[in-house]
């Protein structure tokens, strides 16, 4: 967890249980780690044949701010691909930008 610039967290969207355990995974890796909720991604992802739509689960408030994407790789594999790579552009943005910053206030 140290040093990390990101954090995905993928649950169940199927079962209730896995929105509360969310809340213990969002408080360890984003919270005490001090990530930005930027730097944070949900999958909900729906197992193949579940019938669920994808209507937003009941989110509890910090967690309903974050970005959230649903899957299921037999009807649309190529959606969550698209948002893991959008995910990771903004990631890596951010930490070029953060290292640009820290060679800056070295120079200056």
């Amino acid at each position: 967890m140290r040093d990390s610039h990101g954090v995905v967290i993928v649950f169940n969207a199927d079962l209730p249980s896995h929105l509360k355990e969310i809340e213990m995974w969002y408080s360890c890796f984003v919270q005490q780690q001090l990530l930005q909720d930027t730097q944070c991604l949900l999958i909900a992802h729906h197992k193949p044949g579940s019938g669920s739509d994808k209507g937003s689960p009941s989110l509890s408030p910090p967690l309903n701010k974050l970005k959230l994407v649903h899957s299921n790789l037999e009807d649309d594999p190529e959606e969550i691909r698209s948002e893991f790579l959008k995910y990771l552009k903004s990631i890596i943005n951010s930490v070029s930008e953060s290292r640009d910053r820290e060679e800056m206030s070295i120079i200056t």
